[in-house]
Formats: C-alpha cells, structure tokens, sequence
C-alpha cells in the first residue's frame, strides 16, 4: 500500500512537472518584443509534399535583437517558407535577399503589450487548473487506498505531500508569469 502511494506521489510530481514545461514552452512562443526563433515553433513548411517543421528545413538565427535569419538548406525553399510565413500568425512580412529571409520584429504597441500579458495570465491560469486536477485526482487515489487497507495517519501524510508539491508547482507558475509579464512590459 505504501508503495502504491509513494508511487502515486511520483506520478503527480512528473504531471505536474510536465505542466510547468508545457508552460514554459507556451509562453517562450509568446512574443515579447525581442527577436527568438521560437516565434516559428508553430510554423510549418511544404518540404517537397510533407509539411516539415521550419527549423528541419532551414538554419534561424538571431543577429541582433530585432531580427529573425532564416536560411534555408535549399535555395528553392525560400518561397514555400515564405508562403508559410505569411500564412502564420506572426504578422509579419518577411524580406529575402535570394539567400536568406529576414523577419524584422516591430516595436510592440502598449496595448499589445497588455494583450499579450493577459494571454501570459490565461495560459498561466491554464496550468494552474491543471496541477489543482492533478492534486485532486491524486488525493482521490490516496482516500481509495484508506478505504483498501492503508492507515489514515499515513493517508494524511500522503495528502499533506501532495498538497506541498501542489503549492511549490503553483508558485513556480507564479514566478514564470511575473518573469514573463516583466519581459513583455519592458520597452
């Protein structure tokens, strides 16, 4: 029984550490005003009848802090990866010069700024109900064990460790946010 509920504890702190990651790759898309390649994690690309991720056909670079190079593998790629690139989210026209493509990051407006925080606050809060479920559900699985055979002292102390696992994920999301929202506001 202690085993099984050990084994439950560690079950919930690799979810909820998943989550924490998922977050983190989420919010690392959002753009914050700066150049990064992971602002065309998402983007896709015809690659002669498959649809390939940019990064596998084309090497991204950051020159400086408000341009994204995007150099394909192969010369005839340039017009499908810009294809892909207009037909993205991005807002963003790209430049090519024959060789390379360049994404210019324009200036964030301040009401972009507030969109893009609040966005931050809506994945944030995403994941936040994730762990809360994931706690709950893990919670539920340790009261099954009570009624199977396992102490109720134990079963609290089962309870009490996921709840401070629960508390240190949900204060990690906290800092990711701040950390985030501080990124984005910043001119």
């Amino acid at each position: 029984m202690i085993e099984e509920a050990n084994l439950l504890i560690s079950m919930a702190e690799e979810s909820m550490d998943q989550t924490i990651q998922h977050l983190e790759k989420s919010l690392s898309r959002i753009r914050a005003g700066k150049a990064s390649v992971n602002l065309l994690d998402g983007i896709r690309v015809d690659y002669y009848g498959t649809m390939s991720a940019l990064s596998s056909v084309a090497n991204l670079s950051t020159p400086d802090a408000k341009t994204i190079a995007i150099q394909p593998w192969e010369k005839s790629m340039i017009k499908p990866i810009e294809k892909a690139i207009m037909a993205s989210e991005l807002g963003i026209t790209p430049a090519n010069n024959g060789e390379t493509i360049h994404l210019t990051i324009p200036p964030l407006t301040e009401e972009r700024r507030r969109n893009l925080a609040k966005q931050v606050r809506q994945e944030a809060e995403e994941g936040k109900i994730s762990i809360r479920n994931t706690r709950r559900d893990t919670i539920d699985s340790v009261k099954k064990l009570v009624k199977e055979g396992l102490s109720e002292d134990m079963g609290k102390d089962f309870e009490a460790t996921v709840q401070k696992a629960h508390d240190k994920y949900i204060k990690r999301i906290d800092e990711i946010v701040t950390e985030k929202e501080k990124e984005i506001m910043t001119v």
